[in-house]
């Protein structure tokens, strides 16, 4: 996942990060508001968390949402 993508896109992702991370209020979906850093900073204060934990579960958030875009691009690609 792209953040430049994230930021412009915000409101669909947001539906992405309650998915995965419920305990985010709308507060603090507001505050976050598609800036990368700022879900991490949100993450590590509601979970009680380092910095790079935090990174850590975003990574893999985003790296999760990459393979599931570029898996379904490959199952409904037109054959050549």
């Amino acid at each position: 996942m792209s953040w430049i993508r994230a930021e412009g896109n915000w409101r669909e992702v947001k539906g992405k990060v309650k998915e995965q991370w419920g305990r985010l209020t709308a507060n603090r979906h507001e505050i976050v508001a598609g800036q990368r850093d700022q879900l991490v900073g949100q993450l590590q204060q509601l979970f009680g968390i380092r910095k790079e934990v935090a990174e850590h579960r975003v990574r893999a958030w985003e790296e999760q949402h990459r393979r599931g875009r570029d898996s379904s691009r490959t199952r409904n690609a037109r054959p050549s």
